[in-house]
């Protein structure tokens, strides 16, 4: 029974692994494609490889996801099931809607949730959780913003004797190139957080002795997310593409690599940002340059109240399913 709740665990986590590819394909290619730099299939493929090859730029993450947020001697396999189902859950939910939330925020606060139905606030490190979660999650997509706002400013300036025709057309070509390294960040950070939650079973199971990521788990953790990038989430890129404001070879550009520079910086520190909150304000901020009136407010309160339920609604999903699982007594938890 152990054991084939551990193999559970580790199919639905790949779930969630595929999910949080083709929920957050629009991260790395919604820009890209709406300014029709790159045709939609060609985008998929590019972003898939480059996700690809982001998910064994280091394992940082996946130890602050692994050991940073709850005790791992409190860590059962019911747990980490149960989280995976409410971030999967809301994932789906976020998706249907076109809604582009943190898959990262809603994985967190499953886990959150479900350790505190299991044991209590005891077992959750809120010092962690507050530096490496909440934190970040604040500031990093203002940097986001900032970063894009001042980008923006910057090329404006260097181009503002340029023919815009000309400018456009440089800029397609430097935005395959953005485009690629936005998709390269994207790995490196939200792979590492299914390697974090598979690790973490494992040493819960006994299958290892340390939090060390085995070279299987980054694998197929890179493979899956991947293939769910390249299965594309069309309802979250059309938004981000086009709803919130309409966007120029040279405004994707200055988004992309604004958000890239943050997301792989936060991945050399260990945080697990929301690549999703970083791209969506860095696209606000390179819109901003145009005006306040360049943005579609409507559509950008939808994206900020989903950013500040996620964690809250997944903690509550996580929670009511542990409580159900130890009612019926459905799982050895």
């Amino acid at each position: 029974m152990v054991l084939s709740l551990l193999i559970a665990v580790i199919v639905i986590a790949l779930i969630f692994e595929y999910i949080n590819g083709f929920h957050d394909s629009a991260n790395a290619i919604a820009t890209v494609v709406s300014t029709k730099v790159l045709t939609a299939r060609q985008a998929i493929l590019y972003a898939g490889v480059l996700n690809i090859a982001g998910a064994f730029m280091g394992t940082h993450v996946a130890s602050t996801i692994g050991q940073g947020i709850i005790d791992t001697g409190s860590v059962t396999q019911g747990v980490i099931l149960c989280a995976l189902l409410a971030a999967i859950i809301w994932n789906l939910i976020t998706w249907y809607y076109g809604i582009p939330s943190s898959s990262s925020h809603a994985l967190i606060g499953g886990l959150i949730g479900a350790a505190l139905s299991k044991a209590g606030y005891q077992v959750v490190h809120f010092e962690g959780v507050t530096k490496k979660v909440l934190l970040p999650m604040v500031t990093s997509p203002l940097i986001g913003f900032a970063i894009g706002f001042a980008c923006m400013v910057v090329i404006l300036w260097i181009c503002r004797r340029a023919n815009p025709n000309s400018v456009n057309r440089y800029f397609k070509k430097l935005q395959i190139l953005s485009a690629g390294v936005m998709a390269l960040s994207h790995g490196s950070n939200d792979a590492q957080k299914t390697m974090g939650i598979i690790t973490m079973a494992l040493v819960s199971y006994h299958a290892l002795d340390s939090f060390v990521v085995p070279a299987w788990v980054i694998l197929s953790c890179a493979v899956t997310m991947g293939l769910g990038t390249m299965a594309g989430g069309w309802r979250i890129i059309r938004t981000m593409g086009s709803k919130m404001i309409k966007l120029k070879p040279v405004h994707g550009f200055a988004a992309e690599t604004s958000a890239a520079a943050v997301i792989l910086t936060a991945s050399h520190f260990g945080i697990p940002v929301s690549t999703t909150h970083i791209i969506s304000t860095s696209i606000m901020g390179v819109g901003s340059t145009r005006g306040a009136h360049a943005l579609k407010w409507g559509i950008v309160g939808n994206i900020v109240m989903a950013w500040v339920l996620t964690i809250p609604i997944c903690m509550v999903i996580a929670a009511i399913l542990y409580s159900i699982a130890r009612l019926f007594h459905l799982l050895p938890l």
